[in-house]
């Protein structure tokens, strides 16, 4: 496999525990980031550690995020300081005959990098119209577009992932060859992401009835692309 479609192993990014969970190819890790709907980002303030839950959305090794001018987590990556973000995908409750090796099944990944300030409207613009897409498809195309106030207002900072890996476990319990016969039942709970009902605003105009993109909310969301020539579909 090339080298370009790996994030080489390191000290800062090598998965210690349990090392045959790890993941290094880069498709497998975006597949994990594209899926996500958050991410949490880890930096330090004046020796304090802090963890923030955002919105994301990615382009080829970049990802972006974006929050009141104001936030103290962006005004961190404006800066240049090292970042780590999180994203966690949990897909069932492994159930196994003991407790210790009760477990979940997920699909993680761990990123690290800095970033920087996205001062160009045109960048700007199309970040938030890509993470809109990333989370709600087809909303883009029908609500208003931010004016100039609301994008002043607005932050939206670009993170190189210089390094990452994913951490993935999946299948069935492994317990101790001697708690196979114990009768216990043991397996796995899938767990998922379900869209429900939709629920209108209580001043909505009448007439105005759920859109498709929002009926089929619960269905695979499309990849968005950042192209530099155009906005993303």
């Amino acid at each position: 496999m090339a080298e370009s479609s790996m994030f080489p192993k390191t000290k800062r990014n090598q998965v210690r525990r349990l090392p045959k969970r790890a993941e290094y190819r880069k498709d497998a890790i975006n597949k994990i980031i594209d899926e996500a709907l958050i991410c949490h980002v880890g930096f330090v303030q004046e020796g304090q550690p802090f963890v923030i839950p955002t919105i994301h959305t990615r382009w080829g090794d970049t990802i972006y995020l974006h929050g009141a001018t104001v936030s103290r987590m962006l005004k961190q990556v404006q800066e240049g300081n090292p970042l780590c973000i999180e994203i966690t995908l949990l897909d069932g409750i492994v159930f196994a005959r003991s407790v210790f090796h009760s477990s979940m099944n997920y699909r993680s990944v761990v990123l690290f990098g800095t970033g920087r300030l996205v001062d160009s409207d045109d960048e700007k613009l199309r970040a938030l119209e890509a993470m809109i897409k990333h989370i709600a498809p087809g909303r883009w195309e029908q609500a208003r577009k931010p004016n100039q106030k609301e994008l002043a207002s607005t932050t939206v900072v670009a993170i190189q992932i210089e390094s990452a890996s994913a951490k993935i476990r999946t299948g069935p319990p492994s317990d101790d060859e001697e708690d196979y016969q114990l009768p216990v039942w043991a397996g796995v709970l899938p767990l998922q992401l379900q869209a429900l009902e939709p629920v209108a605003d209580p001043r909505l105009e009448e007439g105005i009835s759920v859109p498709e993109h929002i009926m089929q909310a619960n269905q695979t969301r499309p990849e968005v692309s950042l192209s530099p020539k155009g906005s993303g579909g």
